[in-house]
């Protein structure tokens, strides 16, 4: 994984992730699988247009995304929908025995 992509989500991220946090994350991800920190000239509308497709994905997955015990989507307000049983204890697994 490329080391200057950072997790975009809730509770790694304090807050909500900004377009521009979006905006790099996908332009690193470009560089990365293109090769190239900038492209040519004659590349730079593809080189572009992957950037903010990646973009628009990632902001659809993080405003989709259900974060375990959080009972609410990462980007969703916690009164808008909440799953009532998201935040009811998980049993404990059984004891192992050798």
């Amino acid at each position: 994984m490329c080391r200057s992509i950072k997790t975009l989500r809730p509770p790694v991220l304090p807050e909500e992730a900004t377009e521009e946090d979006i905006r790099a994350a996908a332009l690193q991800y470009v560089r990365k699988v293109s090769g190239f920190r900038a492209p040519a000239a004659h590349n730079r509308e593809v080189f572009d247009r992957a950037v903010e497709e990646i973009a628009e994905a990632t902001a659809r997955l993080l405003g989709d995304i259900e974060v375990r015990g959080a009972g609410v989507r990462a980007g969703a307000d916690a009164s808008a929908g909440a799953n009532p049983g998201a935040n009811a204890p998980v049993p404990a697994a059984p004891a192992r025995t050798a």
